[in-house]
């Protein structure tokens, strides 16, 4: 017998497979399938077959763009496959800095730096920001990356309700004087697609003098009249002090950035383990996420098809009985409340061809459990008819409607 054979982490391990097959045996396992190809940015092939796309990022189905593609084979050319090392030694291309530049452009910052993924981002400006003695609050349903570099942080964490401003109120108020503290938040969540109350929380952080970062992952594209994301959104340009956002989402690229103030940005790749430490990102990513930036700019008609669209989906399921929750965006919960309605739900729509993924407890709460649903530019109305048809047979048939 193996000595650890009954330890704690061969306990977990135990208990997730057998979670993780009881699935398999019901069907019920929708995880980790091979995507075979891209259709034009709203089809893919799945086990080879077509299915219309709506567990996507690319939400304004910018992945296969002509120019985005372009851009990022010239850079293979140019520079090849990888790096030479870290950013702080001789990692750094000419590419890194065109890419930072244009992004502290995009959301009208004074600088910019970039890091390797999404998920270091949060991690890294957080806990090199911030630590014992100082105070950070976080939104009870902000993503597991800023949690968790709140956590490391060593900072006192405490968290507030979600968008609930007097509750955030309240922990701003039991924060010592002095104290350096620090507010961070989804600007959009990723699990409802409701969108933070920042004019509020900008008056908060500066009442009780607290900085404040937001997360854009689902807002830079979506929000905004540009797609510039939630300062614009509100017309409250210059209000967020650390605007952080991924490269792999709307940006079909991968990454992460942070921009702000060049003091914030100077400080960042000299004291971030993940900037000083981690190889640069690849050149063909930088020049994507570049050119991509510029794409969304020089065609806006795709943030007015995607607002289109969203409204189409949204309102199109709330009539056929389904609760959406209080999203505005183009993330759109279906919810069905047992995971295994979730499952079920996601087994009928994908055996009719709409990609479709569950979201169940414990990334939500038990009787919570729901379909996160998105929609993209690059879906046609009678796309999205067909989807909230299915969506809406699977869901009488369920009794979910």
């Amino acid at each position: 017998m193996d000595f650890r054979s009954d330890d704690g982490i061969t306990r977990r391990m135990a208990m997730l497979k057998q979670r993780v097959q009881a699935a398999r045996d019901q069907d019920f396992y929708f995880y980790n399938q091979p995507v075979e190809e891209v259709l034009g940015g709203s089809k893919v092939i799945v086990n080879g077959r077509e299915m219309g796309m709506y567990a996507s990022y690319s939400y304004l189905g910018l992945i296969g763009h002509p120019r985005i593609n372009a851009a990022a084979k010239a850079a293979v050319d140019k520079f090849g496959t990888g790096t030479h090392g870290v950013r702080s030694l001789a990692g750094t291309l000419t590419i890194h800095r065109e890419l930072e530049e244009t992004i502290a452009d995009f959301k009208h910052a004074e600088d910019a730096v970039t890091f390797t993924s999404g998920y270091v981002t949060n991690l890294t400006v957080i806990t090199t920001l911030l630590g014992r003695g100082d105070y950070v609050l976080c939104d009870k349903l902000n993503h597991a990356s800023i949690v968790d570099g709140c956590m490391m942080s060593g900072a006192e964490f405490r968290r507030f309700k979600h968008n609930d401003m007097l509750d955030l109120e309240k922990r701003l108020q039991q924060i010592p004087d002095g104290a350096t503290r620090l507010v961070v938040a989804d600007a959009v969540f990723s699990m409802d697609g409701d969108v933070i109350d920042l004019p509020r929380v900008v008056e908060l952080c500066r009442k009780y003098g607290a900085y404040l970062m937001m997360d854009e992952a689902h807002s830079v594209g979506v929000l905004g009249k540009t797609g510039r994301g939630i300062e614009e959104y509100f017309d409250l340009w210059g209000s967020v002090d650390i605007k952080m956002g991924t490269l792999s989402k709307t940006i079909p690229s991968v990454g992460g950035y942070v921009a702000g103030k060049k003091e914030l940005i100077d400080f960042l790749r000299h004291g971030s383990r993940a900037y000083i430490f981690s190889a640069a990102l690849p050149p063909a990513q930088a020049a994507a996420a570049n050119e991509a930036f510029k794409v969304i700019l020089d065609e806006p008609w795709r943030i007015e098809k995607l607002n289109a669209n969203t409204q189409q989906f949204i309102q199109g399921l709330k009539g056929l009985g389904f609760d959406t929750m209080l999203t505005t965006t183009a993330i759109v919960p279906v919810l069905c409340g047992t995971d295994e309605r979730a499952f079920a739900l996601t087994q009928l729509a994908q055996r009719n061809n709409v990609f479709v993924l569950p979201v169940v407890s414990p990334a939500v709460p038990e009787g919570l459990s729901r379909l996160r649903a998105t929609v993209l530019a690059s879906h046609e109305p009678d796309e999205i008819k067909r989807a909230m048809d299915i969506i809406g047979q699977a869901g009488r048939e369920l009794g979910i409607i």
